[in-house]
């Protein structure tokens, strides 16, 4: 096979468009990958209604993906580490040169397509059984409420912890702020099926956003003290807004949602005088893929819910609008070539 099939965005117009590609080759330090499995991720769909922008990108023209598994096919000059046939997942970027983090499918051909390339140090093995389609989505939909829960807000056992947002990347914060000890964890979603797969996920309470006694009902749940641990996962100005109301003595407020507006703090005597503090928060780390291929394999952490959907790789552009749409509120969908 001399081409492929691939999901490439024309960043200037906004275009998705399915068309065959050659097969790239892999240079010195790289490895091609077969891909088994693609994650289709809220980001992608903000790159298409151009909400957000590739940084690097040389040229306008990009694979999209950057959740990304597969089986490992060709091998790079200089590459000893790994034969082909191997079970891997790939990070969704790298740092290059400069320490300017490079993602995957955004400022690089990435995985919505039948091969992918990589740098051979952002290949991480995966066990046999883990499948591709629960593997494919940990390097961001799992890795960065992960990196969020343990890194940023610096989540401790017996924090209570809120999630604004019970989607792709809150559905397994919920899972994450429980594995650490959390206590309570409470989801916070506008939508019912939503808060049901939250409680079902593990949450100990959901709350309703719009409910006119939501700033009681927290209160009630944290023993009068507040939050420890607010995550905005949701990526709207009203949720920051609400869960500075709702913060106790140095709790912490993670971004982690885009929403591409202006933050503002209602009371900054509150915020000094408690100690509280906003952080915001990107990606994650090397380490973090790799202890959760870990917890997974070992069955610490059920991804089983995870995928919502399987779709052929060729309905890469329905299955964007499904998401941008929210039809069936999906956790993950997951193209498969």
């Amino acid at each position: 096979m001399t081409d492929m099939l691939a999901a490439r965005l024309h960043v200037p117009t906004h275009e998705l468009r399915m068309e065959r590609v050659p097969v790239p080759e892999p240079g010195p330090g790289q490895v091609r990958i077969a891909v088994r499995a693609a994650g289709v991720c809220l980001s992608d769909v903000h790159l298409l209604d151009g909400t957000l922008r590739p940084a690097w990108l040389a040229g306008d023209t990009v694979t999209l993906g950057h959740e990304v598994a597969g089986v490992i096919d060709a091998l790079g000059a200089g590459v000893d580490a790994w034969t082909a046939g191997q079970r891997v997942l790939l990070q969704a970027g790298e740092l290059d040169l400069r320490g300017t983090v490079l993602t995957r499918g955004v400022d690089y051909d990435g995985g919505y397509a039948e091969y992918a390339l990589a740098s051979a140090t952002t290949v991480v093995p995966i066990p046999d059984g883990l499948p591709f389609e629960q593997a494919c989505v940990i390097p961001d939909a799992v890795s960065t409420p992960w990196a969020a829960v343990t890194t940023t807000a610096a989540t401790r056992p017996g924090d209570a912890a809120a999630v604004w947002g019970a989607g792709g990347l809150g559905a397994h914060a919920v899972q994450l702020l429980r594995l650490v000890g959390a206590a309570p964890v409470i989801a916070i979603d506008p939508l019912p099926a939503a808060r049901d797969r939250a409680l079902a996920l593990g949450a100990d309470a959901v709350l309703d956003p719009a409910d006119p006694k939501f700033r009681d009902a927290v209160m009630d749940l944290t023993d009068g003290f507040g939050l420890d641990v607010a995550l905005d996962l949701a990526g709207v100005p009203a949720v920051r807004e609400q869960a500075l109301t709702v913060l106790g003595p140095a709790g912490r407020l993670v971004v982690v949602g885009l929403a591409g507006q202006p933050l503002t703090i209602p009371n900054d005597v509150g915020l000094a005088y408690f100690r509280q503090s906003v952080r915001g928060h990107y990606g994650s780390a090397p380490q973090d893929v790799q202890r959760l291929v870990t917890l997974a394999g070992r069955g610490r952490l059920d991804l089983s819910r995870s995928v919502s959907g399987v779709l052929p790789l060729a309905e890469a552009p329905a299955a964007l609008d499904r998401l941008a749409r929210k039809e069936g509120d999906p956790v993950r969908l997951v193209l498969v070539p």
